[in-house]
């Protein structure tokens, strides 16, 4: 088929750089709707995509849950059925009266159906909750606050928020929250119940990303502050007075002020502070230090492999290190003593533990299996796992998951397949990767890998530079001028899998979302030769243009600025938009987006995919799927997940060879 319909160019051209389709920016809407419907019906009528679709929906109707947050004498849990779009808050007294159901406190589905629970807080008396919602994915946040004992909803609402949770001050009447103002930081701003939100007056006014973190005793508030995506942080800290029952924030100490490292809190301790840094330490360590004196000394050193997170628990810490990209957890107890856990999990949704409580909460998950729960008892170091929810409909392939290594360039990454398969000769395999902002890209769940492997396919999770699988030199070995690293490490794994015979260039697909988007875009401009088909979804692919829209510019840490000129010459050198070339067999490439993305607006996905149609000279599609009413990722409803991924697994099934029926 052809690679897609003729797409109008214009003749603007910024800087010295053509850019014919910058119209798309502003005025894309029918060209989007003709794209998307050619992209539906040709998905629609692949053979795989019948069983593909069936099989996502089967994975999204099962149960699953997260992982019980215990808040002031409540447990608290999002969790679904299978039956319902989006997640509902449950709560109880106790764990095991919520692992038994709990009660409904907040349903989302009862509300329009656009709306989803992205976070909650409680109050310290456990009076209250404030729960935010997303819109349609949309990331500004809307906060409604109920009475927990009852469920009743007070009529109190603050729009636009910003990133995270609100904090709540000891008072239990007031919380502060971060006000989106369309920068890349926002407004620290203090909100009291009852009081409208137009009188919440501003504690911080900042272009910093802000997280905050009450002390356990409530009298000092730590703010972690740092420049867009940059890894280095500032630590401030604000005193916290209430009298009268109003809380009140004091001037800040600013206790680290130059933002040399990355510094997070973890809690105080007597009359300490303790921290993670990465100061003098790539792999992260654990230090200690006073308001009075900042100089640091060591709690726990570094050790051979990278600290992922630090938290409070009983008298001493908790750990997360990552053992060649596999979680590792440590108990470190005030006394001295040390215990290691062994986990089963390849990876670590999220924990829940704190510095008066014994019990510790644990998610764990696989490849092929969503957060299953597992508890510790901080002194003893017990470990024990909850009961597994039933799966009436879609069981999960037995897999084996092995760690390879290419030759050259050391780059190591998971070979996952099923049990049972012969791999005497080469397979369709999907090839994911990321490789950047720090983050560690390990063998955990997504809704779509039981399914590609159930098929019979092969997965491969690449571990590249710029991610944060093995601490600070690793990360930076991927980001500013030294990007180009990331794609050659790319490069390296998909050449190692067809020299070592797992699959072929005929069988060999490749995705990424967002960060991992632009990734594919980069291989598709760089070796088109080694793949059948590319999927890449919400990517940045316009190098020069990236900042100038929402968040954008909060990349630039990572990225480069297009407005440095030593910058913008290495950003134009691997920007997927400006190195298509006319006349190039490009793979199958299915780009997907959404409508209401606000991270990595639709627009690169736009422009990319009318330049490649254009630019191709192969036979194989280039395809734009667009969905609607859906953000960057997260507040997707079920029947969104299940499309999307259906979408993606039968294009690359079926560009690879993959019969799935046969499987």
């Amino acid at each position: 088929m052809e690679a897609g319909p003729p797409t109008r160019r214009a003749s603007l051209v910024g800087m010295t750089i053509a850019d014919p389709h910058r119209w798309l920016e502003t005025d894309a809407e029918d060209w989007v709707r003709e794209q998307d419907d050619r992209s539906s019906k040709y998905l629609t009528e692949l053979p795989e995509h019948s069983w593909f679709t069936r099989t996502m929906r089967a994975i999204l109707a099962s149960p699953r849950t997260g992982v019980p947050q215990y808040r002031a004498g409540w447990y608290l849990v999002l969790r679904n059925d299978g039956s319902q779009q989006h997640d509902v808050l449950h709560a109880a007294r106790s764990l095991r009266e919520l692992l038994d159901g709990g009660r409904v406190v907040v349903d989302p589905n009862a509300m329009d159906g656009s709306q989803s629970v992205d976070n909650f807080s409680v109050s310290a008396d456990g009076r209250y909750l404030t729960y935010g919602t997303l819109t349609d994915g949309n990331p500004r946040l809307r906060y409604r606050t109920i009475e927990l004992s009852t469920g009743a909803e007070l009529d109190d609402v603050v729009a636009d928020g910003k990133y995270s949770a609100v904090t709540w001050l000891p008072d239990n009447t007031s919380y502060l929250y971060l006000h989106d103002t369309d920068t890349i930081g926002g407004r620290l701003r203090l909100h009291r119940l009852g009081t409208p939100q137009s009188a919440d007056p501003v504690v911080l006014e900042t272009t910093s990303v802000v997280e905050l973190k009450l002390s356990h005793d409530g009298g000092q508030l730590m703010a972690q502050l740092n420049e867009s995506t940059d890894q280095r942080k500032r630590l401030w800290v604000y005193p916290v007075r209430t009298a009268n029952g109003t809380s009140t924030l004091g001037e800040p100490v600013r206790l680290i002020d130059q933002a040399v490292a990355n510094t997070r809190f973890v809690r105080i301790s007597g009359d300490r502070l303790v921290l993670w840094t990465d100061l003098d330490a790539p792999r992260g360590r654990i230090v200690t230090c006073t308001l009075d004196d900042p100089a640091f000394t060591d709690l726990v050193p570094q050790g051979p492999h990278p600290l992922t997170a630090v938290h409070a628990a009983g008298d001493g810490v908790l750990t997360v290190a990552l053992v060649d990209v596999q979680p590792q957890l440590q108990i470190h107890r005030a006394d001295g003593t040390r215990t290691t856990l062994q986990l089963t999990g390849s990876a670590i949704t999220a924990i829940d533990c704190a510095s008066d409580r014994e019990e510790i909460l644990v998610g764990l998950s696989s490849t092929t299996t969503p957060t299953e729960l597992a508890l510790i008892h901080y002194s003893s170091g017990e470990l024990s796992r909850t009961a597994r929810e039933d799966r009436d409909g879609f069981v999960p392939p037995d897999i084996t998951v092995l760690r390879r290594k290419t030759v050259d360039r050391e780059v190591p990454y998971f070979l996952i397949s099923r049990q049972d398969l012969d791999h005497d000769q080469p397979r369709p395999t999907l090839l994911y990767g990321y490789g950047g902002f720090n983050s560690s890209q390990l063998a955990d769940y997504r809704p779509g890998w039981p399914a590609w492997l159930a098929a019979g396919g092969v997965l491969v999770i690449a571990n590249l530079r710029g991610g944060g699988e093995f601490g600070a030199e690793w990360h930076d070995a991927g980001r500013l001028d030294r990007k180009q690293n990331t794609f050659d490490d790319c490069i390296a794994v998909a050449e190692h899998l067809q020299e070592t015979g797992v699959t072929t260039r005929s069988q060999l697909a490749i995705h990424g979302h967002s960060g991992g988007g632009l990734l594919v875009g980069a291989m598709l401009t760089q070796r088109p030769d080694l793949f059948a088909a590319a999927l890449p979804s919400a990517g940045v692919m316009d190098m020069l243009r990236f900042h100038l829209f929402t968040i954008g510019r909060a990349w630039i840490p990572e990225i480069g600025s297009p407005e440095d000129p030593e910058q913008a010459r290495y950003l134009l050198a691997y920007s997927p938009l400006h190195n298509l070339r006319d006349g190039t067999a490009y793979p199958a490439t299915l780009v997907q987006t959404s409508d209401h993305d606000e991270i990595v607006v639709p627009l690169h996905s736009y422009k990319f995919t009318a330049t490649m149609q254009r630019a191709q000279a192969a036979d194989e599609p280039v395809l734009l799927r667009v969905q609607r009413r859906v953000g960057h990722g997260p507040g997707r409803a079920s029947a969104a997940i299940a499309t999307e991924w259906a979408d993606r697994l039968a294009f690359a099934a079926h560009h690879t060879g993959l019969d799935p029926r046969q499987s």
